[in-house]
C-alpha cells in the first residue's frame, strides 16, 4: 500500500482515456478539463479503453 500525507484528494476520471498521451498530455487535460494543478499533490487517476492492467 503507498501511504498518502493526510488531506490529500484522489481524482477518478470518468470515462476512457488515450493512454497515449503520456504524463505531459495527462496533466494538460487535468489542468485543462479538471481545472486543477497537476503538481498540487493530489492523485488523479485515469483508466484507458481496454481497462487493462499490463502483465
Amino acid at each position: 500500500m503507498i501511504p498518502m500525507p493526510t488531506g490529500t484528494r484522489v481524482w477518478l476520471a470518468t470515462g476512457h482515456t488515450d493512454m497515449r498521451k503520456g504524463f505531459g498530455g495527462l496533466s494538460l487535460l487535468v489542468q485543462e478539463t479538471l481545472k486543477r494543478d497537476p503538481h498540487s499533490g493530489n492523485l488523479f487517476v485515469f483508466r484507458g479503453r481496454r481497462g487493462q492492467q499490463a502483465t
